[in-house]
């Protein structure tokens, strides 16, 4: 069943992110071969998440952004051109992402911030997506060793960038848990939900 943001707009802001993540699959295998399609097939599957679950376009569009970024310059070799790129890409990437999966548990009914009284949930939210990010960071990580290991020596990895990637990656995801949108709870129910729900026109 869609979500009535979708319902009520069928096209988004984030959809143009969504049609270059597509054209950059369709190109990928022609000018950076199997490998480079098969990152911009993940890349498409991640930027379809936010459409599906009916993310705020304030976050839909630099999460899909980051992902697309984060490809194209490991694809045309700018961490390499600009050594020091990869650190914010990590923090912003890292913090886009885990403020997402927040809204997935939310939309789920796996409230991350289930406290009460507005502080208490805003620390709740800091934690969980921290600990959303930490997640995201180590996976990143062990899919760099991976990729280095099996499949492309190219890959940048090591003990300092590795310490250097997570440093970043959790400051980008406690930034995130301080800046993901928050609702009240409703009386009567024990769950606070995110608020997805666009102003009503007129």
């Amino acid at each position: 069943m869609a979500h009535p943001r979708t319902a009520r707009h069928p096209l988004v802001p984030g959809d143009l992110v969504r049609a270059a993540a597509l054209v950059s699959l369709l190109v990928a295998p022609f000018v950076l071969g199997g490998l480079g399609a098969a990152l911009f097939l993940l890349v498409l599957g991640g930027v379809m998440v936010p459409r599906a679950i009916g993310v705020p376009a304030a976050l839909d569009v630099p999460y899909g952004l980051s992902l697309l970024l984060a490809a194209w310059a490991a694809q045309l070799s700018w961490y390499e051109a600009v050594p020091w790129l990869d650190l914010p890409v990590h923090a912003a990437c890292t913090g886009l992402i885990a403020a997402v999966a927040f809204h997935v548990l939310a939309r789920a009914g796996l409230d991350p911030a289930p406290a009460t009284g507005r502080t208490r949930r805003r620390t709740a939210a800091v934690v969980a997506t921290t600990g959303l990010g930490a997640v995201v960071a180590i996976l990143w990580e062990v899919g760099e060793w991976a990729g280095y290991t099996y499949l492309d020596d190219g890959i940048g990895v090591g003990y300092t960038d590795t310490i250097g990637d997570l440093v970043w990656a959790l400051a980008g995801a406690v930034v995130a848990g301080a800046l993901v949108p928050l609702r009240d709870p409703v009386p009567g129910d024990d769950r606070a939900r995110l608020d997805h729900r666009a102003p009503d026109a007129g």
